[in-house]
């Protein structure tokens, strides 16, 4: 069973039907106890960083989230600020995230005209680094809408990579812990082929 966790941010109900479509059991969540008889965990999420620290503070659901994923390895995904939230260091609100991953999150800097931010609608991905979502040279795309984006400090970490007036990580992993700046509950079939493979991990 998948736990989705519920942090007071975003429509994380998004992802549970999503789960649902494809059959896959899931439940939507802030209880730590669901939490730790979860097989794997879903931190999905749309807003500020500071604000989503902060919740899941306010929540009690940082321990019990990281004895699940430090301890018993248990498979995470971070979405779009779920991503974010796995990361050492954000500006949005210059504050520290859980730090799993050794990544800083930076706002886009508008560079020409033509550039909007927030980053928004569908964009292809190319892999970097071998990973169980995608195959070396595959094309497949994905729906985005962020104004930041992470910056890892090793590139090992990313396995996908995105460009909009230069490229940034846009899938990101640590060992079981993987995070997609893209939204896959929105991404059609190549959205629904991702959160199958991690349902299988």
């Amino acid at each position: 069973m998948i736990a989705i966790i519920d942090y007071g941010l975003g429509n994380p109900k998004s992802v549970a039907n999503m789960l649902n479509r494809l059959g896959i059991e899931n439940t939507l969540t802030a209880d730590p106890a669901i939490i730790a008889s979860a097989s794997k965990l879903i931190l999905p999420g749309v807003g500020h960083f500071k604000n989503g620290m902060d919740n899941l503070r306010a929540s009690n659901l940082i321990e019990p989230i990281s004895e699940k994923v430090l301890v018993q390895n248990t498979p995470i995904l971070g979405i779009c600020l779920g991503m974010q939230l796995l990361c050492s260091y954000s500006d949005e609100g210059e504050v520290a995230g859980l730090g799993w991953i050794d990544a800083h999150v930076k706002k886009f800097q508008i560079q020409d005209r033509t550039m909007k931010i927030p980053h928004m609608g569908w964009n292809y991905i190319s892999v970097k680094n071998q990973n169980p979502f995608f195959q070396e040279g595959t094309e497949s795309r994905y729906y985005f809408v962020h104004s930041y984006y992470v910056e890892c400090k090793n590139q090992n970490n990313v396995i996908a990579a995105c460009d909009y007036f230069g490229e940034f990580a846009a899938v990101i992993s640590n060992g079981q812990i993987y995070g997609t700046q893209f939204h896959p509950e929105k991404s059609h079939k190549y959205g629904m082929d991702l959160l199958e493979k991690f349902s299988n991990l």
